[in-house]
């Protein structure tokens, strides 16, 4: 990843200081929270005493004591740990509570890579209206209510084998820096939509769409509104199209799916998909360009024509597969 991006360290909290003593009424909810999570390999035996800011995963703000972090991810994600045992160990399960919404200063949550038994994300998580990072990548399936989020600016629903009808509910993230998708069935989301949807997210920075069964053209809207994107990956997808316009207006992409007058660009993924049209020359010029993947394409061109502009840049470490 290219752009390191932490919202923790815009939150103030301190879960392990003594003097700090949660709320009462934020106990409570963790309580009845807890108290719906089948807790088998009893990882949560910290969640006994009075004070909840002391619990393991839980982080609460250093002045009020109110809880503004839950992180409750498996450390150990079956799809990258070599050990399925310890997978399962830390995999958390049960019934999600709709006592969190009681927690009225949680910013974030973590709930990623666990399975609940396979139950969708409750409609009630569209009422967290003050979380601002959202990780619940391999955790269930994806409700629409999720678009009520207008503060999330970090959402994380990379999974396999989920679908999802459609991506108009994207469009209430009016605050949203980074969406991960990959590996979401998005196939029955066209091109315009996708485009339309995003269009609505000026903060957004990074989108990854990878493997998502996305497919036909991609259209170009009549004013662009994401130019603060400087990360996309829409590779292994099935797009016909030529290159899309409208990413030449983009100046400030850094890794992406398709290309556009991108200086600052040091990535580029153009693989696994129907792309057509010839090999543009420009691109030769853009200076920062460390790796550049065009495998699996129908795209045409010869690389002598390819690379033209490359001897304007003063030094050039180019990786092409």
């Amino acid at each position: 990843m290219l752009i390191v991006y932490s919202l923790l360290l815009d939150i103030s909290f301190n879960s392990r200081a003594l003097a700090i003593e949660c709320l009462a009424s934020d106990h409570e909810a963790l309580v009845d929270f807890k108290n719906g999570l089948e807790d088998s390999h009893n990882h949560l035996s910290s969640w006994r005493n009075t004070n909840c800011c002391q619990w393991r995963g839980i982080y609460c703000d250093n002045i009020t004591g109110a809880v503004v972090s839950i992180d409750l991810h498996n450390p150990h994600p079956v799809l990258f740990d070599s050990s399925p045992r310890k997978y399962e160990m830390w995999n958390q399960s049960g019934e999600l509570r709709p006592s969190l919404m009681k927690l009225k200063s949680l910013r974030h949550l973590d709930l990623s890579f666990n399975t609940f038994n396979g139950i969708p994300i409750p409609e009630f998580f569209g009422s967290l209206v003050n979380l601002q990072y959202l990780n619940l990548s391999t955790a269930g399936l994806i409700p629409p209510h999720l678009g009520n989020l207008s503060h999330l600016q970090y959402l994380d629903l990379k999974t396999v084998g989920l679908h999802v009808e459609n991506f108009q509910w994207v469009v209430g993230l009016v605050s949203l820096k980074y969406l991960a998708m990959n590996g979401v069935d998005l196939s029955s989301v066209a091109g315009t939509d996708l485009v339309s949807a995003v269009n609505h997210l000026p903060f957004l920075i990074e989108l990854h769409l990878s493997s998502c069964h996305l497919f036909g053209q991609i259209s170009s809207p009549s004013s662009l509104n994401f130019t603060s994107l400087a990360f996309l990956n829409l590779s292994s997808n099935a797009f016909f199209s030529k290159i899309p316009n409208w990413l030449v207006n983009i100046s400030t992409l850094e890794h992406s799916g398709f290309y556009g007058n991108l200086t600052s660009l040091t990535y580029l993924d153009l693989s696994n998909n129907t792309i057509e049209g010839v090999i543009p020359s420009s691109i030769g010029a853009i200076c920062n360009l460390k790796v550049l993947i065009l495998s699996r394409n129908n795209m045409t061109g010869t690389f002598p024509e390819f690379l033209q502009g490359i001897e304007n840049c003063p030094s050039r470490n180019l990786f092409l597969i």
